[in-house]
């Protein structure tokens, strides 16, 4: 075999081993740096290749006819066919058709993840990790007691288990049972006083973080968004058009708020409106 066959079954060997490594990287659930690397050896040799297969096997020119075409004699004509079918000549192909399908196979991987998913956005973006019987915890993962939320505090709580779920912290409160007027069919969403609602704002997203206990509002710091707590943190005034989302509480038999259920409405930023 020629050296330049060599340098171009060389050059698709590359892209072989450049799809090998794209492939093992996404089913492995690699570093997304090996899945780049693996696709930009896998381009890099397949275009070596053809630059090589272009400057060293394919006829170079310029070339100038002086005479009408003439009908080659048939000894020429069987060199020529002897020259393109000799058997050195099938390695630069074979490695191409090999090159070609190993990457192409290799890009199947990323096209199954448009087909085989996880749960629909519509889904994801309208539930929490806020399940019924699910214990109120604070950051330290501490179970929220209903002893625990005094008048004229906030406490931020999170679902036991998952601490690290941005879009389910709560803000829970406790205030005068008699001065409640929540929304029709939530009067038993609260104990004793305390009703717990999702910190984010409805807004922007950002987390509301200031209780003034005097006038029983909630503010976000962000764009300064004014919730009436005792109103089911109806929005008085900025930006937020909609409620914060509130979370039904009861509690379990150590006195534990919990949940019972999730939030009636996606929380955070408001990307859809009821009709």
């Amino acid at each position: 075999m020629k050296r330049p066959e060599r340098g171009i079954a060389a050059a698709f060997g590359v892209t072989v081993l450049g799809a090998v490594m794209a492939a093992a990287s996404y089913v492995a659930g690699a570093d997304r740096l090996l899945l780049g690397l693996g696709f930009a050896l896998g381009f890099a040799g397949l275009a070596a290749g053809f630059v090589l297969w272009a400057a060293t096997l394919l006829p170079q020119g310029p070339y100038v006819e002086e005479r009408e075409p003439m009908v080659s004699p048939p000894g020429e004509r069987e060199a020529l066919e002897a020259e393109y079918d000799r058997p050195a000549g099938r390695l630069p192909r074979r490695m191409l058709a090999l090159a070609l399908g190993t990457f192409g196979l290799a890009g199947v991987f990323p096209v199954r993840s448009l087909i085989v998913h996880g749960p629909s956005p519509s889904v994801a973006l309208a539930t929490t990790a806020w399940r019924d019987g699910v214990r109120l915890v604070d950051q330290d993962g501490r179970p929220v007691r209903a002893a625990d939320v005094t008048p004229g505090t906030m406490v931020t709580a999170f679902p036991e288990g998952h601490l690290d779920t941005g879009d389910s912290a709560a803000v829970v409160l406790r205030v005068d049972p008699a001065k409640l007027r929540l929304p029709a069919g939530r009067e038993r969403w609260t104990v004793d006083g305390v009703v717990a609602f999702s910190k984010l704002c409805t807004h922007a997203g950002c987390p509301v973080g200031q209780y003034v206990a005097p006038a029983q509002q909630l503010v976000c710091p962000c764009h300064q968004s004014v919730f009436d707590v005792l109103r089911g943190a109806e929005p008085m005034s900025g930006p937020a058009a909609r409620s914060l989302p509130q979370l039904p509480l009861r509690l379990d038999g150590d006195g534990v708020l919990v949940a019972a259920g999730d939030f009636p409405e996606p929380v955070g930023a408001g990307y859809w409106r009821p009709m």
